[in-house]
């Protein structure tokens, strides 16, 4: 069962990896976030746009409410400054929701349509564990692109997490 403090670390972590990984884009070539890439979405914002796009979608799916997007690839913010701004603001949506969360709450089975329209259920504490998931596989993605610019990316593991906070 999911608990209130592990919802909550989990939730701060993954703002702490998107801040790390901004951090570490913000130090590469000034165009290097708008650059064109061989990866399904074109860029390091436009996965990052995605990124927020997804959150945005699953947290409508956890408060019961319609998200109004038809698909998981709009380019929302076209700067990079205001991207950020925006995944901050998500992100600390999330980690004040999970604080107020109990093991019941997230045990709560919500109903939902994927972007796709089929229906489907899931608890709220799952949605919670895929909106972490999905943000640390394409985090991924942005990582490897790192490599174009001959830099290693950050390491944003959860064990480095947990480690320096």
């Amino acid at each position: 069962m999911l608990t209130t403090e592990t919802a909550t670390m989990m939730a701060k972590y993954d703002d702490w990896a998107d801040q790390v990984l901004f951090d570490a884009i913000s130090k590469l070539p000034e165009d290097a976030a708008y650059a064109p890439r061989k990866t399904l979405f074109g860029t390091m914002l436009a996965t990052l746009n995605h990124n927020l796009q997804v959150d945005l979608i699953w947290r409508a799916h956890i408060l019961g409410e319609e998200h109004g997007f038809s698909t998981r690839r709009d380019l929302l913010h076209s700067s990079f400054s205001d991207l950020v701004h925006a995944q901050s603001q998500m992100n600390q949506w999330l980690v004040d929701w999970a604080k107020d969360q109990t093991p019941e709450s997230f045990s709560k089975p919500t109903k939902f349509n994927f972007v796709s329209g089929k229906a489907a259920e899931m608890t709220v504490g799952s949605m919670l564990l895929h909106i972490i998931n999905h943000k640390t596989y394409h985090r991924g993605w942005v990582s490897q692109m790192f490599f174009d610019h001959d830099v290693n990316p950050p390491e944003t593991d959860l064990c480095v997490f947990l480690c320096e906070n």
